[in-house]
């Protein structure tokens, strides 16, 4: 990349492609003249925008309707042209590979991906200068008016980039406005172009309303109040955010010249329910934005895309750990055909889901995206292919996925940023991400500072139910592992997660956290009917479950147990207890008599990085009883050296095994030492 984060973008290079405006070429300064194809053009700018091959399939989807006569030979003719315009008969540029298609641009200037780049690798790190630069780059919207006529797919695909080059542009402005003087005429112009980039965000409305305060310019700010008022009316959006901006800055004393305004003064995000002093809870908040039906008439895919839409929002909402705003809303701005960026900016939310569904030749295809809107950062993206023999079952079992990958994509986001957080400075909510990220460790000494933290959450935020489901886990692992006295520790979480319940009685975590705790107590009945109500109450909540999976294969039903890990497992594939779903079937399939079964998914287990001392007890007790003494050994081997004196009775007094189970286990651990 030529700027290179970023250098002088002026200096000469062999090819710049222009696409923050209308599409533009030049070779060594020099204009190319476009093809008269906008087909070709598009080709191009698709091409290059995606940065990656394309099978040709795609690209005659993507630029041709079904009614074409030869979509592929009219993709030979465009790439001919491209081939034509950047003087490359040999294809070195425009590189063919089978039936895939990529531009070679290594050594160009393409000023879509300058920014792209910049802002994947943190719109914080860069200077007041090279946020400059950047946002000078704009001559305008992402290849101004290259929409193609009967073309629905690719401008579908366009729109949704404009869209999230337009929250790049607002992202590099506001970051500008925040690094420069509130006294400067920079500052000033940089946060007047803002607004104009962003007129629904009410940090940039408040923001030039404070710097032209500051300059005593009152009935400046008195129209463009009256101005943005009338603009918010007419997209039926709230303006109480804005006025109670422009009412903290009329009554707050004149600030000195020199002071940079911070614009995170602003109103707090929706839902948030606290203002910024507080150090409550702070669920993050998600806005799903209607699922686009991608053209074919005959299969009717709007109605799936929109049923599709609405599993989604309900099932997240279900998880109660994020504030997920209400359909109505999403719709009405879905229907205006406001992209997911600025969707995200309106709502004053943290995150954004969208995404496509497909029906076409007996086959169901679902893409969706998760954008951060601070940042306008694609956090996960997925392509969903099935078969639609039950589309009903198909639908459902995608949208499950789709939650489950939603929910952990913004718990490892909203975990990592509270590792980087001092500790001093944490709400609760940060705090119980803290506390996460100590207790996904599974040791000794990182489940006491997790519950250290945890118990700071509940201290901030006494009706965070989260935190008293967090608390319970680090008693209850406290328990599992003998890190404590187990009747002790585990009258703690039963303690704590009864807290929790109280707070919260539809929060799945807190009933999970008391299934377990029940388990502990012995109360196995008990314990599966908690567990039971968990996913009853939230399907797509993985760990309960997993939960399910771990009682059910010491001594309830191993058919079961073997269900739920897989079931767990489907949501929650990377889940920081993976080890423990894999564990659980393992051992389940140990009931059934099953050993080569039981020994794979525990080799599978102990090969988490997380895995703890009883995992790999797992492993070399199901090794064994494959006969496999060798790689039983082994595991055994490794135990001892995090627990020089572990034998069975350690293992079998951590679970409640049936009878039959563990007598197994003894034998097995007779054959490798660990008796």
């Amino acid at each position: 990349m030529e700027l290179g984060l970023l250098g002088d973008h002026r200096e000469i290079v062999d090819i710049r492609i222009r696409m923050l405006g209308p599409l533009a070429i030049e070779r060594r300064d020099r204009p190319l003249e476009l093809p008269a194809s906008r087909k070709t053009c598009g080709l191009l700018a698709y091409l290059a925008l995606t940065g990656r091959p394309a099978q040709r399939g795609r690209l005659c989807e993507l630029l041709w309707d079904e009614a074409a006569n030869d979509p592929r030979g009219e993709l030979r003719w465009c790439l001919s042209k491209l081939r034509g315009l950047f003087g490359d008969p040999g294809g070195k540029i425009v590189v063919t590979a089978g039936d895939a298609v990529a531009l070679q641009l290594d050594g160009w200037f393409v000023d879509a991906i300058e920014v792209a780049s910049a802002m994947e690798s943190g719109v914080e790190r860069l200077s007041v200068e090279q946020l400059q630069a950047l946002s000078e780059l704009y001559r305008g919207e992402l290849v101004e008016g290259l929409a193609i006529e009967r073309c629905p797919e690719f401008n579908l695909w366009l729109t949704g980039q404009q869209s999230r080059y337009a929250a790049f542009r607002a992202t590099l402005l506001q970051r500008l406005v925040e690094g420069l003087p509130a006294d400067s005429t920079e500052g000033l112009a940089a946060v007047e172009k803002w607004v104009v980039v962003a007129p629904f965000d009410p940090k940039a409305q408040i923001e030039l309303l404070r710097r032209l305060a500051l300059r005593g310019r009152i009935d400046a700010c008195k129209r463009q109040l009256a101005a943005a008022a009338r603009l918010y009316e007419s997209e039926a959006l709230d303006f109480e955010p804005v006025r109670k901006g422009w009412r903290e800055v009329s009554d707050a004393p004149a600030a000195a010249p020199s002071t940079v305004i911070a614009v995170s003064s602003a109103a707090p995000a929706v839902g948030t329910g606290a203002d910024n002093g507080s150090r409550a809870a702070r669920r993050p908040s998600l806005a799903v934005m209607p699922f686009h039906a991608l053209p074919d008439r005959r299969e009717g895919s709007g109605e799936t895309a929109d049923g599709l839409t609405h599993d989604i929002i309900t099932r997240l909402a279900k998880l109660r750990n994020f504030f997920v705003i209400a359909e109505g809303s999403v719709f009405a701005l879905g229907g205006r055909r406001i992209g997911p960026e600025e969707a995200g900016r309106r709502l004053n939310v943290d995150y954004v889901a969208s995404g496509s569904v497909r029906r076409r030749l007996g086959r169901l295809s679902v893409s969706v995206e998760l954008i951060e809107t601070a940042t306008a950062r694609i956090l996960w993206t997925e392509d969903f292919d099935c078969k639609q023999d039950d589309v009903f079952s198909v639908i459902d079992d995608i949208g499950n996925r789709i939650v489950a990958l939603i929910a952990s994509e913004i718990e490892t986001v909203e975990r990592n940023r509270a590792v980087l957080r001092p500790p001093d400075s944490l709400d609760a909510w940060q705090a119980y991400h803290r506390g996460l990220w100590h207790m996904y460790r599974f040791t000794q000494r990182e489940n006491e500072t997790a519950r250290q933290f945890f118990e700071m959450a509940v201290r901030l935020d006494p009706t965070f139910s989260r935190a008293h489901a967090g608390l319970s886990f680090t008693h209850w692992q406290s328990a599992f592992q003998h890190w404590g006295d187990r009747e002790q520790q585990t009258i703690h979480a039963l303690e704590t997660a009864g807290r929790g319940l109280i707070v919260d009685e539809h929060d799945p975590a807190v009933h999970w956290a008391m299934g377990r705790a029940l388990w502990l107590s012995g109360r196995h009945d008990d314990a599966i009917g908690e567990l039971q109500h968990t996913v009853d109450l939230s399907p797509n909540f993985a760990l309960g479950h997993y939960a399910l999976a771990f009682v059910h294969s010491q001594s309830g039903d191993p058919l079961a147990a073997i269900k739920a890990a897989d079931h767990s497992r489907l949501l929650s594939p990377f889940d920081p207890l993976l080890f423990g779903m894999l564990g659980s079937k393992a051992m389940a399939h140990v009931r059934l008599e099953q050993f080569d079964e039981a020994a794979a998914w525990s080799a599978r287990a102990a090969m988490q990085p997380n895995a703890h001392v009883l995992i790999l007890a797992i492993a070399a007790f199901c090794h064994a009883l494959t006969g496999q003494i060798e790689q039983a050994r082994a595991y055994a081997s490794a135990i001892r050296k995090v627990r020089p004196l572990f034998t069975v009775d350690d293992y079998l007094n951590a679970f409640q095994f049936s009878a039959d189970a563990a007598l197994l286990f003894r034998k097995a651990a007779e054959t490798i030492g660990l008796a």
